[in-house]
């Protein structure tokens, strides 16, 4: 979208007073304008093929086609940033999850009693939404079919393995490899393949810090144990780390791991404007587990992740970040690449293969007193 450009806007909602009021406040912003309504999900694919807006407002619940079949649909063939505006869209609801991990960038909560004074009270919040996510380079879900059907489950792992609740051999040292993956915009959908790639028997811990509001961790922890091999659970203050676990950071929470190797979580105020923050769990993962530490940068907005990977670097850690090719949105994953430590970048489908390869040479070299 070149300077000066207006950033064309595609309403879809089942309610022809609904689309009046999000029509007013698109077109009350001098950067906006709207270039077609929808009244459900199916007339929502065809203007999207038509029309090709820079960005639409989806609503969930639409006769015909709801909005999470029409996001799965519009990201699939023909990929277009998607803020969700729904009143399904607050407190963790599951379908709000849902269309993030479809693709859909944001989402804004329509007021309880979704009148035009109610909705007028998150006008800036969703004209700002709006034109952040018009930016986005979306990707398309290749692996979902022409259809729109969700996904298969991945198949079970052939490998045998330890049961999930058994830690993994541990080094020499009483260390085993911590993984530290920090994701943003573009996680949700990213991760429901990427935490499919890790093993049942893998022998290190990952803690996944992804930005996203508190209300949905636990849901989002809950979904991604469903697709996953490895044991997959929110992560509880206090609790110790053990290998073959995959632990979610609660949105709520900064997560850090002690000098005895447990995990804190703390409420404290944002940290450069993040919270959870990926550069505190990287720099306390990286003082606890030193050259056992792997940071992983995936899709996301800001430089989070960053700070924390340069801590990594200097306890003689492992960083690899997310490819601009395959990144949802490569701000975080370019900020790392910008200090000089990240040593790969690679697309997603090659971060796991590397994760295993260094935890494998990490594992070899302490049991022969290397490290």
């Amino acid at each position: 979208m070149s300077a000066g450009q207006k950033t064309r806007v595609l309403i879809v909602d089942d309610s022809a007073f609904m689309r009046k009021v999000l029509q007013s406040i698109v077109a009350a912003d001098p950067q906006m304008e709207v270039v077609g309504e929808a009244r459900d999900g199916r007339e929502a694919v065809s203007l999207n093929e038509s029309l090709n807006p820079d960005v639409i407002s989806m609503d969930i619940n639409m006769p015909h086609m709801d909005g999470l079949q029409a996001t799965e649909a519009i990201m699939a063939r023909n990929p277009r940033p998607i803020v969700i505006v729904s009143s399904e869209a607050r407190d963790g609801a599951e379908p709000t999850l849902r269309a993030l991990e479809l693709g859909a960038i944001d989402f804004v909560p329509k007021p309880a009693n979704a009148i035009d004074l109610d909705m007028n009270s998150v006008r800036d919040e969703l004209c700002r939404k709006l034109k952040v996510a018009s930016r986005v380079r979306v990707v398309r879900t290749i692996k979902n079919n022409e259809k729109g059907a969700a996904p298969a489950k991945p198949a079970a792992s052939a490998t045998p393995s330890v049961p999930p609740t058994q830690p993994a051999p541990e080094a020499a040292n009483g260390r085993f490899p911590i993984v530290v993956v920090a994701a943003s915009t573009g996680g949700p959908q990213t991760l429901m393949g990427f935490v499919p790639m890790f093993p049942r028997d893998f022998l290190g811990a990952v803690i996944l810090v992804q930005h996203m509001p508190g209300t949905f961790t636990s849901q989002f922890a809950t979904q991604l144990g469903e697709v996953a091999k490895i044991r997959v659970k929110e992560a509880q203050h206090g609790e110790m780390v053990q290998a073959g676990t995959f632990y979610v950071c609660p949105g709520s929470h900064h997560l850090r791991i002690t000098p005895q190797g447990r995990i804190s979580l703390e409420e404290g105020e944002r940290i450069n404007g993040y919270r959870p923050c990926a550069d505190v769990t990287l720099e306390t993962v990286a003082a606890y587990a030193g050259p056992m530490t792997t940071g992983v940068i995936l899709t996301g907005m800001g430089s989070d992740g960053a700070k924390g990977s340069q801590a990594v670097k200097a306890a003689g850690g492992h960083v690899i970040a997310q490819d601009e090719v395959t990144s949802v949105i490569f701000g975080m994953p370019a900020e790392a690449i910008k200090t000089g430590v990240v040593d790969q970048v690679l697309g997603i489908d090659a971060i796991v293969p590397a994760v295993e390869k260094r935890v494998l040479y990490l594992m070899g070299a302490a049991r022969v007193g290397a490290m």
